[in-house]
């Protein structure tokens, strides 16, 4: 029964992410980083992942992202069974946030400014997917070395996780959004992608691929260098 909490936790925490986040990205539109659209945009997934942390937190650990789970996983904090089903539950919650917001937007006929759902694209780095999975690969591996530093048990970090997780991914997206729109969670960008079209389908594999790539590489580091012999 605890199994299922923790999944049910990782489906809502998820779909919580792809609602508030891709949809602040549709209203207020990202084409610009001088735009308030852009900063508006990067703490709307920051705050998600603030307000998440200090509830589903303490039940799942709040990765709400496959990403985070593999590092987890690697780092030996979870199982091979139970990071398969977390990966089940986010990518549910995410595709199921993603519908709910094209539901939403189609019958109240609300332009949305990303043009596709807040999906990740290539556009910022003129269609090259090399340079698309480099920037994911980066900006996983700085996301996912801060989490599993904040949440390591052999240190005390106080009750202030959940924040530092929380702006650290609003750091990413300041920096991402303008050039592949920030994915650095393989669900989020699958949920989008999949009601988004051909093109951003099409792009998909680079918004899994870099961001497990970046996670394991994370995890491996903090392996080497980060945590503290007991």
């Amino acid at each position: 029964m605890d199994s299922v909490k923790k999944y049910v936790a990782e489906f809502i925490g998820t779909f919580t992410l792809v609602l508030v986040g891709c949809g602040t990205a549709m209203l207020v539109g990202c084409d610009s980083a001088a735009g308030c659209g852009y900063i508006l945009t990067a703490f709307a997934f920051g705050l998600v992942i603030v307000g998440m942390a200090y509830c589903v937190g303490n039940i799942s650990g709040c990765h709400i992202n496959p990403a985070v789970s593999l590092a987890v996983l690697i780092a030996g904090r979870m199982k091979v069974n139970e990071f398969i089903f977390y990966v089940i539950a986010q990518v549910l919650g995410a595709i199921s946030g993603a519908a709910c917001l094209k539901i939403i937007f189609s019958l109240g006929q609300v332009k949305d400014m990303t043009g596709g759902l807040g999906s990740n694209g290539l556009a910022g780095v003129n269609g090259n997917a090399f340079a698309g999975l480099i920037v994911e690969i980066l900006l996983t591996f700085i996301f996912v070395f801060v989490i599993l530093g904040v949440t390591d048990s052999k240190y005390n970090h106080g009750s202030f996780g959940g924040v530092v997780i929380g702006f650290s991914l609003v750091m990413v997206h300041i920096i991402g959004i303008g050039l592949t729109g920030t994915s650095v969670n393989p669900a989020r960008s699958i949920g989008p992608a999949l009601f988004a079209g051909v093109d951003a389908l099409k792009a998909l594999w680079v918004f899994i691929v870099g961001p497990f790539a970046g996670a394991a590489l994370a995890a491996l580091v903090y392996k080497l260098i980060g945590e503290k012999k007991s």
